[in-house]
């Protein structure tokens, strides 16, 4: 597997892999979804890392690195929408790709890594506790908005 940040020309692909994680549907290829498309890749904060088998997009983990006044002014991260294709699991592709997004947040000077899941899956749990997350040090809260 080939591990990448993406490119442009990339979003369908991309898309495409979401339909394994939540989404129903493509988003139309809007200019309003060409020009958020467009800002996400030029942020050099936001990393979309993919996995490519056979030129095919089959997992991708998002890294955010944000800007912090504390600890030192270190930087944070915060992983989100991790997800492989349904045909290509349990190969190791996430992992990889968890791994990759971890150098990048170390790389950074980030003093932690955050991610929520609302996954109730054991294995999914596992994976990443074996990523070495873990659920005990931090309670997560959220709250919706919108509908």
């Amino acid at each position: 597997m080939l591990i990448r940040e993406v490119r442009e020309s990339d979003l369908d692909g991309l898309q495409e892999l979401y339909l394994h994680l939540h989404e129903k549907e493509k988003l139309p290829e809007t200019p309003e979804l060409i020009s958020l498309w467009k800002e996400m890749i030029a942020d050099g904060n936001y990393h979309i890392l993919v996995g490519e088998v056979d030129s095919k997009i089959v997992s991708s983990v998002t890294v955010i690195v944000i800007k912090n006044l504390t600890r030192g002014m270190r930087p944070y991260a915060l992983i989100e929408n991790v997800v492989t294709h349904s045909g290509y699991r349990c190969r190791g592709y996430a992992r990889a790709l968890m791994q990759k997004a971890t150098e990048i947040a170390e790389n950074s000077g980030c003093y932690k890594i955050m991610l929520l899941t609302g996954a109730k899956d054991e294995n999914t749990l596992r994976f990443y506790e074996k990523c070495g997350f873990n659920s005990r040090d931090k309670t997560a809260f959220i709250r919706w908005i919108g509908a």
